[in-house]
């Protein structure tokens, strides 16, 4: 079937879903499969709540005539993805990186959204179907549209590039992440890069920050870039005051105080500003956008709890955001701290070397209260001083029995490891 008649069926729906457990009455149904699950499996049910078309790739699944069937579910979503993004008269900012690719697009739509009609990815959904999912839920009368991007192996960015096609491209940082994938940190900067290449191929603008040396490499020489940062002589002055806990910046002679920890966030921050100065939005309004943000999803939440302070990053770990998490924490004023440390993913072969590295900077930093939980930690050498737990349920009975009080806590781990859960058995 061709994309043309699939598309004006879409435009047809009150919306797209490839779950029936969201679909709502009008919607189109996408069935898409994977190891362990096959959504052709649900076109019945889909019917059944209300779904106006169902597109399918088995034959089998195609009950009625509101049946579309493809050759391949995933394909069409992402060809359909494609065909609507042809249709935009606004621009699409893309954007990628190792860390903080949520927390800046979140701060971006904060800023833009002060000033203009605009929509973004919900939550994480950054991946080849996230992307589709996200471009299909914009309605073509917005002002701006931001595609978050994410990548754990090669080729990757390129592809969903394609998809997205952004006018404005921006890379947050280059990072130890996701290193099994990639093959290393230089094949994380390749990787990652690909945003870079999409641009300069297709003489989009860049947004560059300019007090990062590899994001001035990977862009060279091309000119259409909008560098932000630091020095006098960027397009956009940024300045970084302090982080104390929360980052401080000034832009155009105005403090802008937001509600996000760690030096870290402040490259996060200076590319939303460069953005709404690039856009022309009003200084006033930039920085409504920025202090307005509250960071939420386990992303450097701070929560109070008793007595305790407690700075929650369980989001998501790799040892360039451990290694600035715990950099924050060294210079936070407390007189007893804790470190709640789990396991970070996808390092591969490197897995061992960098769990380590994290101790040893710990160790070198903290003297005592230091926690580890996971397998790679576990492994690792340690001080007599520093408490490890090869997984969470051995961590319990010590949560349960060591009493804490007056005192601030890190609590930073990958995903999977789910350290929020911690929250439940502290004070």
């Amino acid at each position: 079937m061709e994309i043309e008649a699939i598309y004006s069926k879409f435009l047809e729906a009150n919306n797209l879903t490839t779950d029936t457990r969201k679909l709502s009455e009008g919607s189109m149904y996408v069935a898409l499969k994977g190891e362990n699950f096959d959504g052709n499996r649900f076109v019945k049910d889909a019917f059944e709540k209300g779904a106006k078309y169902c597109i399918v790739d088995d034959p089998n699944a195609c009950i009625n005539s509101n049946c579309m069937l493809v050759k391949n579910s995933l394909e069409t979503l992402q060809a359909l993805a494609r065909h609507h993004r042809h249709q935009f008269q606004f621009p699409i900012i893309g954007l990628t990186g190792s860390n903080g690719k949520t927390t800046t697009k979140e701060l971006i739509y904060a800023v833009l959204s002060t000033t203009y009609k605009v929509k973004a990815t919900k939550g994480n959904l950054n991946n080849h179907i996230g992307v589709p999912l996200t471009l299909l839920e914009f309605p073509l009368d917005l002002d701006f549209g931001i595609v978050e991007m994410g990548a754990n192996h090669q080729k990757e960015i390129e592809f969903l590039s394609h998809i997205s096609q952004p006018d404005y491209g921006l890379i947050t940082n280059f990072g130890k992440a996701h290193l099994e994938g990639f093959g290393g940190v230089e094949g994380v900067i390749k990787g990652k890069s690909e945003l870079y290449d999409f641009v300069r191929s297709n003489n989009k603008t860049a947004f560059i920050n300019g007090d990062d040396p590899k994001q001035i490499k990977q862009i060279g020489t091309y000119s259409n870039t909008v560098v932000f940062g630091s020095n006098e002589e960027n397009d956009c002055v940024i300045e970084f005051i302090d982080a104390k806990p929360f980052v401080k910046i000034r832009y155009n002679n105005t403090e802008i105080n937001s509600q996000l920890i760690g030096t870290y966030n402040f490259g996060n921050i200076a590319v939303a500003t460069a953005i709404g100065h690039h856009f022309k939005i009003s200084t006033d309004n930039i920085k409504a956008g920025i202090e307005n943000y509250v960071p939420e999803n386990n992303r450097s939440q701070i929560i109070k709890k008793g007595s305790l302070e407690i700075i929650l990053d369980a989001y998501n770990a790799n040892p360039s955001s451990m290694l600035g998490a715990l950099t924050n924490f060294r210079q936070i004023e407390s007189d007893t701290k804790y470190l709640f440390l789990g396991d970070m993913f996808e390092l591969g072969d490197e897995a061992i070397v960098e769990h380590q590295n994290i101790i040893d900077f710990a160790e070198q930093n903290f003297s005592k209260n230091i926690f580890l939980i996971g397998e790679n930690f576990y492994r690792s050498k340690t001080k007599p001083t520093t408490q490890k737990f090869k997984t969470f349920q051995d961590l319990i009975p010590q949560l349960k029995s060591h009493h804490i009080e007056n005192a601030t806590l890190l609590i930073k781990g990958s995903r999977g490891m789910a350290l929020e859960r911690i929250l439940e058995f502290i004070n």
